[in-house]
């Protein structure tokens, strides 16, 4: 079969649609997938920083913050489910139509949450209608990651440059947190902060209805992938492919889930708790929180495409242990720098923290697809990729939070953080490599 390559690509078949090359493949996912994470973020910084007074204002103050976060974190419970649904037809009706269907769900829902009347308008249903619409967010961004990673991962079969083409869909998630937190960043310093709470805080997520558009258009012009298509052809009975990957790939899955959990902790205990941690614990000002975000932001935006290159090069298990081993160390280190409440040391904490995350993020695109057959990879992957959230990020501020107030100290948290980064070890450690494995064959 003819494969598609960075420097060739291949000859359309008469009266066939062009082929799109790798490059541009990889370039309409990393911009659908920034704008779907774009999304997510600008979320989390809100849930850390206005919708407890929004939202939650009938709370007490620890209260309406857990409550919103926990607003946060239904989207990690939900994102399996879309995984699963929209694996399903991955697998079944093709992994462009992922791609488009969940770039516009995840748009219309960030939209709505821009329009929404708060608690001060309308009580009770303003919560409840923000937690609907961040389960239409969590639905689609659990179907966004696998469309996305496959297409790049079945361009290039032979594996030479996966890991790289790969990372690129993983950077997306920097640079949609650094679009997110640059956007309440800049609307904080333009507004007041009564003017921010009124109506401020909607901009970030009105405005991503124009970025939407603008990934939407892109997309469309991607050409279906050539192993699904090549699947499609040669598979001629019907075929169940959750049924099948509970049936006879539940220790990929298992391997895919823990090998991820560990790192969706540390990502958001050096994100998003940050942003929660500084201001309530050190009383420090909520900038510099937003600041280290986008230290660490730019930190992955760095290391995913290197260690991406290096996974290449050396195999995708090296990557994920050396990143696993350095974080269980950095758990301790980040807060002992951070709780010196010295500005410069907590983003020079955040920056080496979210270098090291990146290790561990930058090849599970490759990795976790690497683990499962065509007819049952997009199900496969996307549901061991997002299934991590339910055990990783949702609860991670969640527990790292009351943890803190309960024994007043963050080293519970340095433990909590390191003991998942163990798990990713072990996963590894009993999973094959799979970095020049022909996903053709």
């Amino acid at each position: 079969m003819s494969t598609l390559t960075a420097a060739a690509p291949v000859a359309p078949a008469d009266g066939a649609k062009p082929a799109p090359s790798m490059k541009r493949v990889a370039g309409a996912s990393l911009a659908g997938t920034t704008l779907e994470f774009y999304d997510h973020f600008i979320y989390g910084s809100a849930a850390a920083l206005v919708f407890p007074k929004l939202f939650f204002a009938q709370a007490s103050p620890l209260t309406a913050t857990l409550l919103s976060l926990a607003s946060y974190g239904v989207a990690f419970v939900a994102r399996p489910f879309g995984a699963a649904l929209f694996g399903h037809f991955g697998d079944k009706l093709g992994r462009k139509w992922v791609l488009v269907v969940t770039l516009m769900m995840m748009g219309l829902s960030t939209f709505a949450i821009g329009l929404l009347p708060t608690a001060a308008s309308v009580g009770l249903l303003a919560p409840l209608l923000l937690v609907v619409l961040r389960i239409a967010q969590g639905l689609a961004l659990g179907g966004e990651w696998g469309g996305a990673a496959l297409m790049v991962n079945e361009f290039d079969p032979s594996g030479k440059r996966r890991g790289f083409y790969g990372s690129l869909v993983q950077i997306a998630a920097p640079i949609g947190l650094l679009l997110a937190n640059g956007m309440f960043a800049g609307v904080t310093w333009w507004l007041d902060e009564a003017a921010f709470l009124e109506w401020g805080w909607r901009i970030p997520f009105l405005s991503s209805a124009l970025l939407i558009a603008v990934g939407l258009y892109i997309r469309m012009g991607l050409t279906e992938s050539p192993l699904f298509e090549k699947m499609e052809k040669e598979e001629k009975q019907g075929h169940a492919p959750l049924m099948e990957v509970l049936r006879h790939h539940k220790k990929a899955v298992g391997l895919a889930l823990g090998s991820r959990i560990g790192s969706d902790i540390a990502f958001y205990v050096f994100t998003l708790f940050l942003l929660v941690y500084l201001p309530q614990q050190l009383h420090l000002p909520k900038s510099i929180g937003l600041q280290a975000v986008l230290v660490g932001a730019i930190a992955q935006i760095i290391g995913i495409p290197l260690f991406g290159h290096l996974s290449d090069k050396f195999g995708r298990r090296p990557i994920l242990l050396g990143g696993a081993l350095a974080g269980m160390v950095w758990a301790f280190v980040f807060f002992m720098l951070v709780n010196t409440g010295s500005t410069p040391l907590i983003l020079l904490a955040a920056f080496v923290a979210m270098f090291i995350v990146a290790a561990m993020f930058s090849p599970l695109a490759s990795y976790i697809p690497e683990m499962f057959p065509t007819k049952v990879r997009c199900t496969g992957s996307s549901i061991g990729f997002q299934l991590a959230g339910i055990f990783g990020g949702a609860p991670a501020p969640l527990i790292a939070v009351p943890l803190v107030a309960a024994f007043g100290s963050s080293l519970p948290v340095s433990i909590y953080l390191a003991a998942t980064l163990a798990l990713i070890v072990f996963c590894v450690l009993k999973a094959p490599e799979t970095a020049h494995k022909n996903l053709d064959q």
